[in-house]
């Protein structure tokens, strides 16, 4: 059995279908479907098509891992995706308990069984830093969504030394793909950018800030399938994974940052030409908003992952060629 948490969401269910491609069912689907006032639609429709072999509550699922119920059960692989992903939220009680302790019981279930645990950490560790490789000095989370990754990242980096089985965090940049039309204001700038197009055909993006002109605001931009292969390949379930164990917190983003307007670009050659409107900068995202992001990628590479990240233009046309309607 391979567990995904968060496996409805929008990298969880990528996933889902990834295993599913490379010929894996035997999957234990873990989230949450309660109501929650920041998403815009339901998960489950991310799911379509998806082959799994069961699912539980995140709720029951925590409670069975506390209870024992795993004991008999052979599990090859965990992909923790599942966490409170709203930079917004400010619910620190909440937060630290989705993204730290939550996290903190799976890590010693994986440890103590030695099932090899990937899971989803994220570039907000860095804030505003403008140097994005994985060490202390550029951790500087502006929000407690960050902070609450980071907290996990460093409780497994005191563990490293001890681990007997393959424990991988990987920092996610700025995701986008199919299957995200649920995540409301979270839901990555490529989402938003179309949906403006479509509907008014002008895309709405910040003026200047943070010394940047308008629409030169930088991000790395990473395609939501690549990230689906990384996880897999560090969970040992791809032929060319890793030949031994490997412990590591590492970056997992393309190592090139890419302009809004090149976002707009990109979306204007799928969709037809349209305008660009500048808008000011939201209040609420002031000391709270990354306005450069690049990873460096030389940890992931070190850590074995070797292959090619797909390209914006590329990403940007296979989206919307499995997504048309978005």
């Amino acid at each position: 059995m391979i567990i995904v948490t968060g496996g409805a969401g929008f990298i969880g269910s990528n996933l889902i279908q990834q295993l599913n491609l490379a010929g894996e069912r035997d999957i234990l689907l873990v989230d949450n479907f309660a109501p929650a006032p920041n998403l815009t639609g339901p998960k489950f429709l991310n799911l379509a098509g998806a082959e799994y072999a069961d699912y539980m509550d995140k709720r029951e699922f925590r409670a069975a891992l506390k209870a024992g119920y795993f004991e008999n059960t052979r599990i090859r692989a965990i992909l923790h995706q599942g966490a409170c992903s709203n930079t917004l939220e400010d619910d620190g009680r909440y937060m630290m308990d989705n993204n730290f302790t939550y996290s903190k019981e799976l890590l010693h279930f994986a440890l103590d069984r030695k099932i090899p645990l990937v899971y989803a950490s994220t570039a907000a560790v860095y804030g505003a830093s403008t140097s994005f490789a994985e060490a202390p000095t550029n951790e500087r989370p502006l929000n407690i969504y960050g902070y609450s990754k980071l907290v996990f990242d460093n409780y497994v980096r005191r563990l490293i030394p001890e681990m007997k089985s393959t424990v991988v965090g990987l920092r996610y940049f700025n995701v986008y793909g199919p299957r995200e039309q649920h995540k409301g204001r979270m839901a990555s700038v490529i989402h938003h950018f179309t949906r403006q197009l479509k509907d008014t055909g002008t895309i709405r993006m910040f003026e200047g800030s943070g010394g940047y002109g308008n629409g030169e605001q930088r991000r790395d931009f990473v395609f939501v399938k690549d990230l689906a292969r990384i996880n897999m390949f560090f969970a040992y379930l791809l032929p060319e994974g890793p030949k031994k164990q490997v412990h590591a917190i590492v970056n997992a983003g393309t190592g090139e940052a890419r302009t809004f307007k090149s976002v707009a670009e990109a979306l204007m050659r799928v969709h037809g030409p349209g305008n660009i409107d500048y808008i000011p900068f939201p209040g609420d995202l002031k000391n709270r908003y990354q306005h450069y992001t690049q990873a460096d990628i030389t940890g992931l590479r070190a850590a074995g992952y070797t292959a090619p990240f797909t390209s914006l233009e590329d990403g940007v046309q296979q989206t919307f060629a499995e997504e048309p309607a978005l």
